[in-house]
Order: C-alpha cells, then sequence, then structure tokens
C-alpha cells in the first residue's frame, strides 16, 4: 500500500492545470504545494538514510578488515570478539550494501515511497487485536489521517486568506470551488460554519495579524478520538538579524545542557559566576511525532520564559550532531548508549530553539561541545554542592558551556594561599590566560609549592620545608646585629 511518486520538472504546472478546470487556482495550488512539502520532507529523510548507511558501510569494512580481537580506540572501534561475529558482519556489510545501492538509485531518479496516513497506522490494521480497535474504527482513524483542508495565505488579502477566511472574532467561511458553489450559505460562493474557533495559545499575535491583512495559513483536520474539529493557524517571521557577541552577552548568559529527557540550565552574569540554583526542563519523547513535538515546544517555552525573567538575552548550548554517530556498527552491543544518544533532540531543537528564541529577543549561542561535562563535573559540581541545592553533572556542565560562550575557560580560579605560606595575600590564580593554548587541558600534578621557583633539595620524604624560611631569618638577624659594636669591643 506504498504510493511512490516521481517528480518531473513541470509536475506542478501540469498538476495545476489539471485541477484548476474542476476546482480553482487557489485550491490548485494548495493541493500542489502540500503535495510538494510532502515530497521534500520524504528527500531529506531519504538523503539521511543514504548517509546513515554510508556510515555503517564504512565502519564494517575497518571492523572486518582488522584481525580478531584487536582493540579500538576513543576514534575507531576494533575488531569483532570471534569468527562467528565475523561471518554475521560480512552478512550485514552485503545486505546494507544492496541496500545502499537501491536508496541511490531511488534518490537519483528522484523516486520517494510515501504512505498517506501514516506508516505506523497502516501496520497497526494488522494487529487490531493489540492496538484494541475494531476494523471501522481503524477505518475512520485511517480517513481521517489521509483527508487533510489546508491553505496558504498571502498578505494583502482580507484576513491574510481568502480561501479559509477567520475573521477577528472567530468566524470561519471558507470559499467553495465551482462545482460546489450551490452548497454556499453566504454570497461570493462562500461557505460560513456554525461554530467559532478561539486561538488560546498566541492568539493576540494571531488577531493582529489578521487586523493588518498579513497572510495566515491554516488548517483543518478532524480528531476521530475526540470527535472534535480543529482549525490551526500558523505563519512566518521575517528572518532575524544577528547581534554582536558581545552585546548578547552584556546581562549573562543561560547555559543548557541537553539530555535524553531534559535540559539542565544554570544562569551565569557576565564574569562567568553561577547566580541562583539550577534549573531542569523536562520533556517526554515518546509517542506519536505530534507529541513530540508538542514536549519539545513545551519545554523549550519554559526555558524563554525563565530567560526573559532573569533578564538574559542569550542562551549558550552545545553544537551536538550525532548524524554519524547512531549506526549500530559502530557502537555494537552498547545498546543504553546507542539509545541515549538516538534520544537526544540535536536536530529538531537546533531548529525550534532558533526559531522560537527570535520571538522573545534571545539570541543562540552555540559552542564546542568537547569535554563539557567532564570538566564541568570535575570543576563546578563540587564546589556548587550545598546542604540545600544538589548539583548534578548535567547542572555542572551546564556551568561549562556557559562559560564557554562568555570566552572564560572553564576551571575555576583558586584560592590564594595563607600568609604562612606565601608573600602575603594576594589574587593568585591558578588559570591561564583567555590566549595562552591548551589552557583547558589537564593540569599536570602540582610537586612544589606554587610561590617557589626552585626545586627542593633534601630528604623527599620531608613535607614541610620551615628550616629554609628559618635560615633566611637568621641570615636577616646577623646581617643586622654585625655592623653594631659594643663596649666590649
Amino acid at each position: 500500500m506504498r504510493t511512490a511518486s516521481r517528480t518531473l520538472p513541470t509536475g506542478g504546472r501540469s498538476a495545476n492545470g489539471g485541477l484548476t478546470g474542476q476546482s480553482s487556482s487557489r485550491w490548485a495550488g494548495s493541493i500542489t504545494k502540500a503535495s510538494h512539502d510532502q515530497w521534500a520532507l520524504a528527500r531529506r529523510g531519504q538523503l539521511a538514510h543514504i548517509q546513515n548507511l554510508e556510515a555503517g558501510i564504512r565502519t564494517l569494512q575497518h571492523r572486518l578488515s582488522l584481525p580478531l580481537g584487536a582493540k579500538g580506540n576513543k576514534r575507531a572501534p576494533g575488531g569483532y570478539r570471534s569468527r562467528h561475529e565475523w561471518f554475521a558482519k560480512s552478512r550485514r556489510l552485503a545486505a546494507l550494501t544492496d541496500r545502499l545501492e537501491r536508496e541511490r538509485a531511488d534518490f537519483q531518479a528522484g523516486v520517494v515511497h510515501v504512505v498517506r496516513g501514516g506508516k505506523r497506522l497502516l501496520n497497526t490494521r494488522h494487529h487490531l487485536d493489540e492496538a484494541g480497535l475494531t476494523e471501522q474504527e481503524w477505518r475512520e482513524r485511517w480517513e481521517a489521517e489521509r483527508w487533510y483542508l489546508a491553505a496558504d495565505g498571502e498578505s494583502g488579502k482580507r484576513y491574510g486568506n481568502e480561501t479559509i477566511c477567520v475573521t477577528p472574532d472567530g468566524e470561519v467561511s471558507i470559499k467553495l470551488p465551482a462545482p460546489f458553489a450551490y452548497l454556499a450559505n453566504a454570497g461570493h460562493g462562500r461557505y460560513v460554519l456554525a461554530a467559532r474557533v478561539v486561538f488560546a495559545h498566541r492568539g493576540e499575535e494571531w488577531r493582529d495579524r489578521v487586523a493588518a491583512n498579513r497572510a495566515v495559513a491554516y488548517r483543518i483536520h478532524h480528531d476521530v478520538r475526540r470527535g472534535r474539529w480543529y482549525l490551526t493557524a500558523s505563519w512566518q517571521h521575517p528572518t532575524v538579524q544577528a547581534i554582536p557577541l558581545q552585546t548578547a552577552l552584556a546581562d549573562g548568559v543561560i547555559g543548557v545542557d541537553t539530555n535524553a529527557g531534559h535540559f539542565a540550565a544554570y544562569r551565569l552574569d557576565r564574569q562567568g559566576n553561577p547566580v541562583g540554583d539550577p534549573h531542569r526542563f523536562r520533556y517526554d519523547l515518546t509517542g506519536t511525532s505530534a507529541h513530540r513535538d508538542a514536549q519539545l515546544r513545551h519545554a523549550i517555552t519554559r526555558l524563554l520564559h525563565w530567560a526573559k525573567r532573569s533578564g538574559v538575552a542569550a542562551i549558550a548550548i552545545e553544537d551536538l550532531d550525532f548524524a554519524a554517530e547512531k549506526t549500530r556498527e559502530k557502537h555494537g552491543r552498547r545498546k543504553r548508549f546507542r539509545k541515549l544518544i538516538s534520544g537526544l533532540p540535536t536536530g529538531k531543537l537546533k531548529a525550534r530553539l532558533v526559531a522560537m528564541a527570535s520571538e522573545v529577543g534571545v539570541s543562540i549561542v552555540a559552542v564546542d561541545p568537547a569535554y563539557t561535562s567532564q570538566w564541568g563535573a570535575q570543576h563546578w559540581q563540587q564546589p556548587m554542592a550545598a546542604s540545600c541545592r544538589t548539583v548534578t553533572r548535567h547542572d555542572a556542565a551546564s556551568i561549562a558551556i556557559a562559560r564557554r560562550a562568555l570566552g572564560l575557560p572553564i576551571r575555576r580560579r583558586t584560592a590564594p594561599p595563607p600568609d604562612d605560606r606565601s608573600d602575603r595575600r594576594g589574587h593568585r590564580t591558578a588559570q591561564a590566560g583567555p590566549g595562552d593554548r591548551g589552557r583547558e587541558e589537564t593540569r599536570r600534578p602540582v610537586t612544589e609549592r606554587a610561590h617557589d621557583a626552585r626545586p627542593r633539595t633534601g630528604n623527599p620524604q620531608r613535607t614541610r620545608a620551615t628550616s629554609a624560611s628559618k635560615t633566611v631569618r637568621d641570615a636577616r638577624s646577623a646581617r643586622d646585629v654585625g655592623p653594631r659594636l659594643t663596649p666590649e669591643h
């Protein structure tokens, strides 16, 4: 029940020409655009699948070329552990190679495979007892998913859309095609719905656009489970101009550590000091794609609202990309790790966060994700913990991300030594300057005192060197007393 569609250079024009004769140019354009959008989405998924297959084939070829039991490293895995596993992976390599050839042939020909209504719902037809559905209930859901009524808007037209028109007070009217003009209950071939719509989310913004006759796209769909009809409004915002980094970081920054199931966030001031307590924004990426998208949008909305309340104009995130890291061939039996990185919404997070942050005037700063969790836990987890505050490894990583966005090293400054171990208190620090190379590398163990440039000599078992300072004091006393003459002399 899959349908394969091939896109031709003049496919849109021929479709418009055939549809316009029976309906109108508006409905023909909506149908053509919906079909092209579905093809573009499937095309992007096809390209991502090809890249995933190529990454898996490269890993299989590398591991098969190594001797049995060869050890790997952080960059590449080692050889297989047994002859049986080597043989099974060689067969998988042949299967992936054949699959890659078919996908490349479809990609070059412009052919994509799309299931109208969803592949998951289609497979549910064969497992009605497990889903708890009857054939009639499944048929209703299947027809509702395959049916849609949508129309794009146009700026300058009345209320931003003439095909599906929604007034500021919620009245909905539809421009009927010519064959159905006899069903109109209003003038100019329009059908006015009896119910009125209310937008609970971002309703004021929608009302401002409608009053200004700016473009708004509408989509009407039926929810079979609830037995209700819904109307969804959407629009696009102009591209936001980037602002200088120093301007965005003038009031501090919020570091966000992306994890499977939650965002760990911490606020830092301009000097890189943590302010307040850590925050955590949870989400659940199980279920349907609509549920996952809603969960992600809800978590980002709460994060942006907290940023606005805090007076921060920038959010720092890691520039993560696991496109080539999710293959089972690279991580082998590490199923928990593969499940972990697959649960990180890196691609959707970037697109959603940038789009939603631009609407509230918050800038996004992407930083290098290298060693943020390791160094954050090493330098910030224990010092920030308190009896009334629990700091996790993820919270410490968010601090490291924010400091890297501010251009500061992740290491904390060491406290000045006391008077008896240094030449009075001063601003002593063990961290390197911002321009020094290797400033964030692992420091070597300190075997000498920081203020003593010369190595110690003598008994290596001695832990305190007090005789040197005593000798200096005795020498100074002898030098001060030496020139003086006594009456005996």
